[in-house]
């Protein structure tokens, strides 16, 4: 989130004409409510159903978590600093500024947790079944949050700005761009993205010579090397993912086994892949902006073009339930059975 330096003043923070200014807020108004109830509905589906309740779903339901307070904290916190408020009050600016870069961090390191999970799963089984746990799981959860909430805290503690005008809280007169390119940025967001295309690019290499040697093979191995417990975990999730739990159970013999892992953690890696690079066009022209603001001063960026770049930051909040419904099978069919129990239960009784 940014505005230009000349904005800070607190008769128009925004520097854009009124229409424009509340087109801009019922946007994310609509945004906000959208992640709050899509979001909602994603970690209702992994507590409705337990085929769900694996360890790449848990750091999704992470992501969930904050994308749920990207709507409830930050996009709000993101109206009132943007529109100058609170007055008088600095402590309280740098907070609410601070909730959505915390927010941010967090959400990218679930997904790098995500990748490393997937990575470890794929191409270190048997490390994979020694390491991963249900407590495991919930220290790196915890890490998460706190690397996050440290980084995206560094505003409150020394990296800041002091505003020429103290009655107005707008983010580029409050917070050093440096701390936003320098650190939050390159350190923050490039060298994570860095390493999760790496990671996946490892993983789709690997998949792809598995089934490969499953085709030369005719299908007489996994190629996964995965230990029977991880094996068992496996089929379960790729029930889940492929919907299996349907009627198209009647007949598990139909298909070789072999053949469908590697296809599931395909399908799955590209599913996550996905999630990654819309992380990556939310982001990347907000912070592509600050570069510009920082580097190059005597450079105009119109004020429509930040907001709409504010916007879609926010929108990726609010995008990620409608990726979860299309490309993953068991949400949407889970997210399809709570629909229809919830009609059964609101609708009319048969006499």
């Amino acid at each position: 989130m940014n505005v230009t330096p000349a904005s800070c003043t607190a008769e128009s923070p925004l520097g854009v004409q009124p229409l424009l200014k509340w087109l801009y807020i019922a946007t994310e108004l609509v945004i906000a409510v959208l992640a709050i109830v899509g979001n909602i509905l994603v970690c209702l589906a992994v507590r409705c159903n337990k085929r769900l309740r694996t360890y790449t779903n848990y750091f999704l339901v992470s992501m969930a978590v904050a994308d749920i307070l990207v709507g409830l904290l930050a996009i709000p916190s993101a109206v009132l600093t943007d529109l100058g408020r609170p007055h008088h009050n600095l402590p309280l600016c740098r907070v609410l500024l601070s909730i959505l870069l915390v927010l941010t961090q967090s959400s990218i390191l679930s997904l790098l947790a995500v990748a490393a999970e997937r990575y470890m799963a794929i191409l270190l089984p048997f490390q994979y079944q020694r390491i991963m746990s249900p407590r495991s799981t919930r220290l790196a959860l915890l890490a998460t949050w706190a690397l996050g909430g440290l980084s995206g805290s560094v505003p409150l503690m020394d990296w800041q700005r002091q505003p020429a005008d103290s009655n107005v809280c707008v983010f580029s007169c409050v917070v050093d761009m440096r701390y936003m390119v320098y650190f939050n940025f390159f350190c923050c967001l490039l060298l994570p993205l860095v390493a999760m295309s790496i990671i996946y690019g490892r993983i789709f290499l690997t998949v792809r010579h598995q089934l490969r040697s499953i085709a030369v093979a005719g299908g007489g191995s996994s190629g996964g090397g995965a230990s029977r417990e991880d094996e068992e975990r496996e089929s379960k999730e790729g029930e889940a993912e492929s919907g299996s739990e349907t009627s198209s159970t009647s007949a598990p013999a139909s298909r070789p086994k072999p053949r469908t892992r590697p296809h599931r953690e395909l399908q799955k890696a590209t599913s996550l892949f996905l999630l990654l690079f819309l992380f990556m066009v939310c982001w990347m022209p907000i912070h592509l902006i600050n570069c510009i603001m920082l580097l190059c001063p005597q450079c105009n960026v119109p004020m429509w073009l930040v907001l709409v770049a504010i916007l879609l930051s926010h929108a990726n909040s609010a995008l990620n339930p409608i990726l979860y419904a299309y490309r993953m099978r068991s949400f949407r069919q889970t997210l399809v059975r709570m629909w229809r129990q919830v009609r059964m239960s609101v609708g009319p009784k048969p006499q």
